[in-house]
Parts: C-alpha cells; sequence; structure tokens
C-alpha cells in the first residue's frame, strides 16, 4: 500500500484514512529526527565519541531505511523496533559520557515512541528506557538531580502516553462513525469495494465462492406514511437485529439504502445463500416488528463468478432483486451467471451452482 494515498482513496475508506495519516506520521518522525542527528554524528566525531557516532549512524541508517521502505513499498521497516532500541542506547551511553548535555535528547525519544510503535509495546520499551537512564543518572549524577530525572522523564512518558491513549481512542470512534449506518449499526458504503473485492480475490485464487445477498422490505414507503417516520426507524433496526440473529461470525450485514441491505457470505455457495435468504423472509413476515406493523421483503441472490468485478457482481444481486419486486415482492430471485462466464464454464467445467434465474 502506498504511504501517500490518493484523497479519494483515503475518502472512500476511512480505515485506509487512518492507517495512511499513521505512516505518514512515522515518516515524518524519522525524517525530522534524521535531520536533527546527522549534526550529532560530526559533533560526536569530532570530540573523540567514536562509539556514540557510530550509534548515531546507525541511528540515521535505520531512519533512511524506514523512510525508503515507506515510500517504495509502504512497508514499516523492522515495525519501528530499531528506533528505540538505538534510542535507549544512544540516550543511556550519551548521558554517561557528556552528561546533562546528552540527557535532554531522552525526552524527545521516550515521546515519541508513543507515535511510532503500539501502545502497549510502547509503554513497555518506555518503563525500560526511564529505568535505564534512571541507573544511569544515578550513577553520573548527584541524588537530588537523580531524583528529578527519573521523575520528569517519567511523567512525560506518562503524559504522552495518556495522549496517546485518547488519539488512538478519538481514532476508533471516528472510524466507527465513519463506517457503520448509525441506526442500524451495520456497514455502510465506504468498506463495500474493499469487502467485495477481497471475495473477489479469495476466488481467483483459491476457488473459494463467495455469494451476496440483497434484501429490500416491501411498500416501507407506507410504514413512514402512515405509522411515522420514527416507528419506520424502528421497523429498520428490528430489521438488522433479525438478519444478524441468522449470520455467522464472519457474514458481513450493510445498509446500502433506505430500506435496503446486503449480507456477503464468504465461502457460501448460492444455493446455500438462496436457503439464508428463505428463512429471513420467512422471519421478517412470521412476527409483526411493531403492534399492527407487519413487513414483508424481496430478496436478490447472487454468487461470485470468476473473471467479474464487484461491481457487475453486485449489479447481478440487485437486478434479481429487481426482478423479485416486478414479479410480486416476498420471493427471492437468484441471479443467472453472466454469459462470458458461461462460456468459460462450457470449457472448463466449474463446482455445479443453483440455476441462475430461478424464482423462489
Amino acid at each position: 500500500m502506498n504511504l501517500l494515498s490518493s484523497p479519494e482513496t483515503m475518502q472512500s475508506n476511512p480505515n485506509l484514512a487512518v492507517l495512511g495519516f499513521r505512516r505518514q506520521l512515522v515518516y515524518h518522525l524519522h525524517f525530522w529526527a534524521f535531520i536533527a542527528v546527522v549534526p550529532l554524528i560530526l559533533i560526536q566525531w569530532q570530540h573523540g565519541n567514536h562509539l556514540l557516532a557510530g550509534l548515531l549512524a546507525l541511528f540515521c541508517a535505520n531512519a533512511v531505511l524506514v523512510i525508503g521502505c515507506l515510500r517504495l513499498t509502504g512497508r514499516y521497516f523492522l515495525k519501528g523496533w530499531l528506533f528505540p532500541i538505538l534510542a535507549v542506547v544512544s540516550a543511556a551511553y550519551s548521558t554517561a559520557i557528556n552528561g546533562h548535555a546528552g540527557l535532554y535528547w531522552a525526552y524527545p525519544a521516550a515521546i515519541a515512541l508513543f507515535f511510532l510503535l503500539p501502545l502497549k509495546e510502547a509503554g513497555v520499551c518506555n518503563i525500560l528506557f526511564v529505568t535505564v537512564m534512571s541507573v544511569t543518572s544515578f550513577l553520573k549524577f548527584s541524588e537530588a538531580d537523580f531524583w528529578r530525572i527519573t521523575f520528569s522523564l517519567g511523567l512525560s512518558c506518562v503524559f504522552a502516553m495518556v495522549f496517546a491513549w485518547l488519539v488512538g481512542r478519538m481514532q476508533q470512534e471516528l472510524t466507527k462513525l465513519a463506517t457503520t449506518d448509525p441506526l442500524t449499526g451495520c456497514l455502510n458504503r465506504s468498506q463495500l469495494a474493499d469487502i467485495l473485492n477481497s471475495q473477489i480475490q479469495m476466488r481467483e485464487r483459491y476457488e473459494r465462492v463467495s455469494s451476496l445477498v440483497i434484501l429490500d422490505l416491501d411498500y416501507f414507503k407506507v410504514i413512514n406514511d402512515q405509522w411515522g417516520h420514527l416507528a419506520g426507524d424502528k421497523v429498520l433496526k428490528e430489521l438488522a437485529l433479525r438478519i444478524r440473529k441468522r449470520l455467522r461470525e464472519n457474514d458481513q450485514l450493510f445498509r446500502i439504502g433506505g430500506e435496503e441491505f446486503m449480507i456477503v457470505l464468504p465461502e457460501t455457495r448460492q444455493k446455500d445463500a438462496d436457503t439464508l435468504a428463505h428463512q429471513l423472509l420467512s422471519s421478517i413476515s412470521a412476527t409483526p416488528f411493531l403492534e399492527g406493523i407487519r413487513v414483508t421483503a424481496s430478496a436478490g441472490v447472487a454468487e461470485v463468478c470468476q473473471g467479474e468485478t464487484w461491481s457487475t457482481w453486485l449489479n447481478r444481486a440487485d437486478q434479481a432483486l429487481y426482478t423479485a419486486k416486478h414479479q410480486g415482492r416476498n420471493q427471492i430471485v437468484n441471479a443467472p451467471k453472466p454469459d462470458s462466464v458461461v462460456a468459460s464454464v462450457e470449457e472448463e467445467p466449474l463446482p455445479p451452482i443453483s440455476k441462475g434465474g430461478e424464482v423462489a
């Protein structure tokens, strides 16, 4: 994945946006750390501290490798683990030989760890960091300076940890708001293309089929007109609950329109998806949603075919739903395979699926 994702990609997938911003943060932290440390290599070399100059050179080399990997491959080199190792060793050794002049660099290094590593790993690294710096300070400085350094560095780490934790929580909440429907809690369209493409890749690489069920409530406008939009919202929330009760853990439920829902069923043949759709329609029509409000639904079912795009797959399921509506509603229609796929099946037989176009 490219570090500098396009604005269109970031807007269409909030998860990619969060990941992209995190990688930009990693990129800039290593870039500016490189700019700050390079002059110190020359200074320490001139002062005869050749070992420290070598450690700082390794630090800069790691920064270059991280930046290069992010720019060229989108990968985080060694997941950032060289940064805390070199930071701890360099800061401790610099403090031991340079006194307070080396100590100053421990503070930005400790804080940076919370932006470069996952929170738990950064916390463990900072405990180690503070411990090493405390021992070094105890051996190098007076007792009063030892306590000042230990508590000031420890508090800096605590403040940075709290800030990083709050930022992480905020990212999770914003991502959830951006990727789910606030009324029903279902996924929304922001992740639709990525999830369908992942199922297509499973079909292409491993011959693992997946199916779609698009389900739409019949005459939903009548509910809003007769009982009001509040009642309509309650019906939609209850519908989402009834659907979830019959789904597996790895099935995914989307709300893709006002009263239109889509279910992605990994590793599911069309005939099995058709069976599930019948169960869902029976569950919907069997029990009133609210007092005096009975609802039916129509559904279209489509199994992914080799060589088709996610939009084609979705369109076949949507056309099957349209046919179910046109034929009288409260029924299920299975989507036929596209002509190009039928021709390829004649040349190289694939495992059988249910008959296309059959009205349940």
